[in-house]
């Protein structure tokens, strides 16, 4: 036999025969797939938040890993009977796809069977209360949020008669879900802007870990745990009797200048926080939930906290000053010159939003560190009604 032949006849012959063979066997020999670990996955991804409720999802609800915000405008001459119209239609549709159903119309079961804690929360804008003739039942803050010192805002970021909160740890079931809302709401609201967030993934780290941002910080150390008196009287309103258990929702968009945050020395970028990268916990020592020693001072007479830290600015001076911040990271890649396009979305929740972000951001306006570092560029604020029941839409009380 010659070379030739035993190279492209008989020993093609043998690779496809014995070699194949053999490798056949080995792939059965291997391990298949841990059924344990996709049981488990199947179990996560089949895991429903339920929608119906005193108060409304995603609020108490563990951070999901992505998150989209989006504001919509109700179409010029939109009256009460529209708002209804949407209300109606948009409660219907969340209620569907957070159980994992596709909503009406949708025949598409597959995608939106594993929800992943999906959950839709609404907010209402100042123009939902003109709307439906009762603009002096919006909360004055809700309708003149204060401008603070350090805002840059752009009204591509701003604003909004209607704000859609939705979150999964699943891109795939909040894509579906947010494309079958805004279809719905098409004639009746049009998008004013649409901010797109996550977090780490999930398992990523251990479960009641708090989450980092872009600039490597554990960002919300300071948030209530949800199964606490101390939540309640934090996050859910008390009046007027409409908004009784829900709360009010201020939304920022905040550019990071992580260009010039990454080049910072690590001991340079503790202090600006007062707080550790590797875990969060004060400068001064402690775990990470302990506030830091404010009147530390070093082996000089210094303060080992400078007046200006983040976290001395940020935190509650007041019990009316506590509010829930749930930071998302966004990350809109880098613009023609290769700067990056990054930052936080950040939502904060309080039972009243005149006694609690206002004094905090005007604080962190006058003097905060991380002023150098962060620009805040988007604002919103909206009134979150409470939950409500089967046959109920969300707002009822409210539009009536």
């Amino acid at each position: 036999m010659s070379r030739r032949r035993l190279l492209l006849g008989g020993g093609a012959t043998l690779a496809g025969g014995s070699l194949a063979g053999a490798a056949a066997t080995l792939a059965l020999s291997e391990p298949g797939p841990d059924t344990a670990s996709v049981v488990t996955a199947e179990a996560k991804g089949a895991q429903v938040v339920p929608f119906y409720g005193n108060h409304q999802a995603g609020i108490a609800t563990g951070a999901q890993a992505h998150a989209r915000f989006l504001a919509l405008d109700l179409k010029p001459g939109a009256d009460r009977s529209h708002v209804q119209r949407l209300l109606r239609l948009l409660t219907d549709d969340a209620a569907k796809l957070t159980a994992g159903r596709a909503p009406l119309a949708g025949n598409d079961p597959e995608i939106p069977a594993l929800p992943s804690r999906l959950t839709v929360t609404f907010g209402f804008g100042p123009g939902l209360f003109d709307a439906i003739g009762r603009g002096d039942h919006c909360p004055d803050v809700i309708r003149n949020l204060p401008a603070f010192a350090t805002d840059r805002l752009e009204d591509r970021w701003s604003g909004g008669d209607v704000l859609l909160q939705v979150c999964s740890d699943d891109a795939v079931p909040l894509s579906y879900a947010l494309r079958r809302l805004v279809r719905d709401s098409r004639d009746l609201a049009s998008v004013r802007w649409c901010q797109t967030g996550f977090n780490p993934a999930r398992d990523s780290e251990p479960a009641g870990t708090t989450p980092r941002n872009l600039m490597g910080q554990r960002d919300g150390t300071a948030n209530p745990a949800s199964d606490t008196e101390d939540f309640g009287a934090t996050v859910w309103s008390d009046e007027p009797g409409w908004l009784r258990g829900g709360s009010m929702l201020v939304f920022r968009r905040i550019r990071m200048d992580v260009d010039t945050w990454d080049d910072l020395g690590r001991p340079a970028k503790e202090m600006a926080t007062a707080r550790k990268l590797s875990d969060g916990s004060p400068v001064t020592g402690g775990a990470e939930k302990d506030d830091p020693d404010t009147a530390a001072v070093d082996g000089q007479g210094f303060p080992v906290v400078a007046a200006e830290a983040h976290v001395v600015r940020a935190t509650a001076r007041t019990p009316t000053e506590r509010m829930l911040r749930r930071g998302f990271s966004y990350d809109d890649g880098p613009d023609p010159d290769g700067k990056p396009d990054c930052g936080l979305l950040f939502a904060a929740y309080q039972k009243d939003a005149v006694a609690s972000f206002v004094p905090v951001q005007k604080r962190l306006a006058e003097s905060d560190a991380m002023n150098t570092w962060t620009t805040h560029v988007g604002s919103a604020a909206f009134a979150v009604p409470p939950g409500c029941t089967e046959g109920e839409y969300i707002g009822e009380a409210l539009v009536g």
